[in-house]
C-alpha cells in the first residue's frame, strides 16, 4: 500500500531532533533499546533539504543532578520520588557535560542543525522537552527559549524525532502543542525507554492533537 505524503512547508517547519546522544545507545549510560536502528533514516532526513530549521536537543546535566540517583541516599535507577510535588524518575548518571556520553552521536550530520538547545543544565531541575524545564521549587516550568526561536523564524509547525519517546520526546510534543505550534510525531524515528508504553503515548500525543507520521510519508522511496 502506497503511503500518503505529509507535506512539509518548508519555510514554516522544524525538525526537532531529541537527545541523539551515546549514553541513550548500547553501551551507553542509559540505553535504549534498538537505538542505532534510527541512525540511518534520520541521517538522510537530515540531508535531505527538506527543513530550513533543524534544532538538536542536548541533555547537558550538571555533576550531581537532582535526577541522578546517586544524588539520593539509598535511591536506585529508575525508582521515583516526589520532587516539588511532582513525581520524578530517578536515573544513572547520563549525558553529564563536558563527557563523551553527552556528546551529540557522531552518525548524524549536525552541520546542518541551525541550532542546539541544551537542557537539564539547572542542577537543581530535571528537563525532559526541549521547550521548557520540568516544575522547579517555586512551581513552575521555566522556558528554554526553543518556542521563541522557533516563532522569531515563522516556523509554525514542528517535526519531532529521537529518544526517548515515553519521556523527552512525549514532554517535548506536549509543549510544542502547547505552544500552538502544528506538531508531528515521526514515529519510526523514536524508540522508548519503555517500550510497553507506546501505545498509551501514541493514543495521548494523538487525543492532544499531535499527528503520528512515518518517515515513508516525508521521504517516500
Amino acid at each position: 500500500m502506497k503511503t500518503a505524503r505529509t507535506r512539509i512547508r518548508k519555510d514554516q517547519a522544524a525538525l526537532l531532533v531529541v537527545d541523539i546522544q551515546p549514553d541513550f545507545f548500547p553501551g551507553g549510560a542509559l540505553p535504549v533499546a534498538r537505538a542505532n536502528e534510527i541512525l540511518p533514516p534520520l541521517r538522510k532526513l537530515m540531508n535531505s533539504r527538506s527543513f530550513h530549521v533543524i534544532v538538536a536537543a542536548q541533555d547537558w546535566h550538571p555533576r550531581g543532578h537532582i535526577s541522578f540517583a546517586s544524588s539520593h541516599r539509598g535511591r536506585k535507577p529508575l525508582e521515583t520520588i516526589d520532587l516539588y510535588g511532582h513525581e520524578q524518575t530517578l536515573w544513572p548518571d547520563h549525558c553529564v557535560q563536558g563527557t563523551p556520553g553527552a556528546e551529540l552521536h557522531r552518525g548524524l550530520p549536525w552541520e546542518k542543525a541551525t541550532t542546539i538547545i541544551r537542557k537539564a543544565t539547572d542542577s537543581a531541575t530535571d528537563s525532559y522537552s526541549a521547550f521548557r524545564n520540568n516544575w522547579n521549587s517555586r512551581g513552575n516550568r521555566p522556558p528554554t527559549g526553543l518556542s521563541g526561536y522557533l516563532k522569531d523564524r515563522g516556523v509554525d509547525e514542528v517535526f519531532l524525532c529521537g529518544l526517548a519517546l515515553d519521556f523527552c520526546v512525549r514532554w517535548s510534543a506536549e509543549d510544542a502543542l502547547q505552544e500552538d505550534f502544528r506538531t508531528f510525531v515521526i514515529w519510526d524515528l523514536c524508540r522508548s525507554i519503555d517500550p510497553s508504553s507506546d501505545a498509551a503515548v501514541r493514543s495521548d500525543l494523538v487525543r492532544r492533537g499531535a499527528k503520528i507520521i512515518s518517515t515513508r510519508s516525508l521521504l517516500p522511496s
